[in-house]
């Protein structure tokens, strides 16, 4: 039996005598230790409803597992594989997501508020009705995510890959969106009440029933997009970002042309980091 399955049969020993009397424990209690680390495979394994709080995935590989309701409040997910995971209302607020995948997982119901998932990768999961408040995301990839109704109300979220996902009355309200891509995304009905837009591209993206006031749009770039039918849009935030002639506004506004802008995407990261340089050769001893 390897050690990965040793660790999870004493989990579920543990869980059985601890039993329904097991304390809940807030997530900002600093008192509990870390009691669980894994760090194998656990492909396709079922651990639903279990109490792995502060847990300690670090190079692990549970892709296809099921979560379904487990309390992982202050976890640790260090450049682990959760692909086509089921997450679905489990508890993770104050987890930390460095680096891992995430791609096709299923998080819909679940609790993230005040999350750390810098360069996490969350393309086409399912977010639907999630919460991220508070969660600070830079760099994260949630390209092809469906977002429909999730929240992320004060998230910090710069450089935040958003390309065609579907966030259909999704909480962006005071959210750092600086330099996020937005393109071609779905976004009606979605607030972004007191957001900071700031050079975010905006490009093809739809806005129908929108909110944007108090927005922050200095810099970004609205080349495409649909807000014909945004709420709360002024002149002034118009004026403040780049427009072409295929962006539509409420009437009455007017949209200021930027010549010459380009749009910049930053290109993934390879997949293997690049062979290191053989190590210098050393002298040959002076003949005698």
């Amino acid at each position: 039996m390897n050690k990965l399955a040793l660790t999870l049969s004493a989990l579920v020993l543990a869980t059985a005598a601890a039993g329904a009397a097991q304390a809940r424990v807030i997530p900002d209690d600093k008192d509990i230790p870390r009691q669980l680390s894994f760090g194998g495979a656990c492909r396709n394994c079922d651990l639903s409803g279990k109490k792995l709080v502060n847990a300690r995935f670090q190079g692990a590989d549970f892709g296809g597992a099921t979560l379904i309701r487990a309390d992982m409040r202050g976890a640790s997910f260090i450049g682990s594989n959760f692909q086509a995971a089921h997450l679905s209302d489990s508890d993770l607020r104050g987890a930390e997501m460095m680096g891992t995948n995430f791609s096709f997982a299923d998080f819909s119901g679940a609790e993230l508020d005040g999350v750390e998932a810098a360069a996490a990768i969350f393309q086409k999961a399912n977010l639907t009705r999630a919460s991220f408040k508070g969660a600070e995301m830079p760099a994260a990839n949630f390209a092809f995510a469906n977002l429909n109704n999730a929240s992320f109300r004060g998230a910090e979220m710069p450089h935040a890959q958003l390309t065609k996902v579907t966030a259909v009355g999704t909480d962006f309200r005071q959210a750092e969106l600086e330099g996020a891509n937005l393109i071609s995304g779905r976004f009606d009905g979605a607030s972004f009440r007191g957001a900071d837009l700031s050079r975010a591209h905006l490009t093809r993206a739809t806005f129908a029933g929108a909110d944007f006031r108090g927005a922050d749009l200095e810099n970004a770039y609205l080349g495409g997009a649909d807000l014909s039918r945004a709420k709360g849009l002024t002149q002034d935030q118009v004026d403040e970002a780049c427009s072409d002639h295929g962006t539509k506004l409420p009437r009455g506004l007017v949209p200021r042309v930027c010549k010459g802008h380009r749009l910049i995407i930053v290109q993934k990261a390879p997949r293997t980091p690049p062979v290191a340089p053989a190590p210098p050769v050393s002298p040959r001893p002076p003949r005698n």
